[in-house]
């Protein structure tokens, strides 16, 4: 099963395809002055889900049906990533504010903040700032933790993508994002498609520029071990056993240096979610049953 077999225009848009029968709202947000795109289902403690780089929160789309059973999901597309707008200005402090109002317009309590690549990062430097605003924060194969060093076949792959994404440069890259590219299409089926086609769109649109800034500001430079040691809310690790991008070995040195929990997915690369997503819900929900904060005001829905 090829990329290129599979990528047909069909009715719909793939971003419609991808949500059909996931049980969240899309609702869009002005948030620090971004129209952003945000996915909302479930009920209970809340859970904030920021999503990798170039990518939107259709990727926690293995996580968010079996989440919203127990918690509120709040899954954001990032600023100039998805169907969220960039602005013109977009520096760590327009991020942070960003997500200080998603927080406050989405939860009644201080959530549990789940960051994913890129969206880890941004997680971990918005938790030093306001760490009183999160109950708890989980870094799934997060940047941000060490020097972004990835393998050369993983670098090359992401340059010849960026440079031109094609259907088989797009192919060709997911051979080093999941562990096993076959038998991820296999297990979509028919949902692979609508995934190549809507990431393609991503990757071509004018704004991929802006998020490709994002990822240089707030994904790739390290975050200081002193500055990581001040984070006081309960943090752990989910790391792919198999990460070519970001190696296993630097959550488990963080892991060690902080004494924060950390679970290795086996069988799977950059991201669990999508790889291995029975496992990857089991390690994160051994976290959120950790989770505990006092309610604040009602938000404003």
């Amino acid at each position: 099963m090829t990329t290129e077999q599979q990528l047909r225009p069909r009715t719909g848009g793939p971003r419609a395809r991808l949500l059909a029968g996931i049980p969240v709202t899309e609702q869009r947000l002005e948030l620090a002055g971004i129209r952003s795109a945000v996915l909302v289902g479930g009920d209970g403690p809340p859970v904030v889900l920021l999503h990798g780089p170039g990518e939107s929160a259709v990727n926690w789309r293995w996580a968010m049906p079996a989440l919203a059973q127990t918690h509120r999901v709040i899954a954001p597309d990032l600023p100039a990533h998805g169907s969220t707008e960039a602005p013109d200005e977009l520096d760590a402090d327009r991020v942070h504010a960003w997500l200080g109002e998603l927080i406050d317009r989405t939860c009644d309590a201080p959530p549990a903040l789940v960051g994913h690549a890129l969206g880890g990062a941004i997680a971990a430097r918005f938790t030093l700032e306001a760490g009183d605003r999160v109950g708890r924060l989980v870094l799934v194969d997060s940047l941000g933790l060490a020097r972004f060093r990835p393998s050369p076949r993983f670098a090359l792959g992401l340059a010849r993508f960026m440079a031109r994404p094609t259907e088989r440069s797009y192919e060709r890259f997911m051979r080093q994002c999941a562990f096993d590219l076959d038998s991820l299409q296999a297990r979509m089926g028919e949902g692979w498609e609508p995934f190549a086609v809507y990431n393609l769109e991503l990757a071509r649109a004018e704004k991929a520029k802006d998020a490709g800034k994002l990822m240089r500001k707030l994904g790739i430079p390290r975050i200081a071990p002193e500055d990581l040691a001040r984070i006081s809310v309960p943090t752990s690790l989910i790391w792919g056993r198999h990460d070519r991008a970001n190696r296993v070995r630097v959550a488990e040195a963080t892991s060690e240096r902080h004494d924060w929990p950390l679970h290795v997915i086996e069988e799977s690369a950059d991201d669990p979610p999508r790889d291995q997503p029975e496992a990857f819900l089991r390690a994160l929900r051994a976290e959120l049953g950790r989770t505990a904060r006092q309610p604040v005001s009602p938000p404003a829905r």
